[in-house]
């Protein structure tokens, strides 16, 4: 990956948790400062958790601009995740602080009435530095409000797989039905008895 001319706004979008069957989707949107570089920036899912954490903390501090949105279960229930995660990309340019010249959004889609030009990246969390960048701001950020889940729903191990469906997930989801973190729509969770403990 290579940061582009220093003449170019580029805000780097990615998202994180479509696939699990609890918990939010977080979008991240981050305007890299150019002269303020950061090292070991790719894809989060080639580092580590305390390479991420790191340069989590080096992205927040160093970027020009940078907004994280969360797309709470409720919402993706109503919307569906294809709709949520586009609302969430959407919101996360518009709330940044600067301006892009353009935004380069990690997939194959784009939202509509975005506030600025914008492109589809296949893999673009791999190829670009700014989409890297908020590749790691999602996945932090959501890793650590299912940790805080899981301190309020312990029997679901929500820190330990993050609301994905592991088989440990899909058994505590037999054995205790879902609780209000988990989305609805999903097959598993629909599936799921019905809880008679009020939460």
């Amino acid at each position: 990956m290579r940061l582009e001319s220093p003449s170019l706004l580029i805000a780097g979008v990615d998202e994180a948790g479509r696939g699990p069957l609890a918990g939010p989707v977080v979008v991240a949107a981050v305007i890299l400062d150019h002269e303020r570089p950061i090292i070991g920036i790719r894809d989060s899912k080639q580092l580590n958790e305390k390479q991420r954490e790191r340069l989590y903390e080096q992205i927040v501090q160093q970027a020009m601009a940078y907004t994280i949105v969360s797309i709470e279960p409720e919402e993706i229930d109503r919307l569906n995740i294809y709709q949520a995660t586009l609302r969430g990309m959407r919101d996360a340019l518009v709330s940044l602080a600067v301006r892009p010249d353009i935004a380069r959004i990690d997939g194959n889609a784009l939202p509509r009435d975005l506030p600025c030009r914008a492109e589809a990246w296949v893999g673009g969390d791999s190829r670009c530095l700014a989409i890297g960048a908020a590749s790691i701001l999602a996945k932090v950020s959501r890793d650590r409000q299912m940790v805080e889940l899981d301190s309020r729903h312990p029997r679901y191990g929500f820190a330990k797989h993050k609301g994905y469906p592991t088989p440990e997930h899909l058994q505590a989801l037999r054995q205790f039905g879902a609780c209000p973190e988990h989305r609805k729509s999903f097959a598993p969770v629909r599936e799921a008895p019905v809880q008679s403990k009020l939460w």
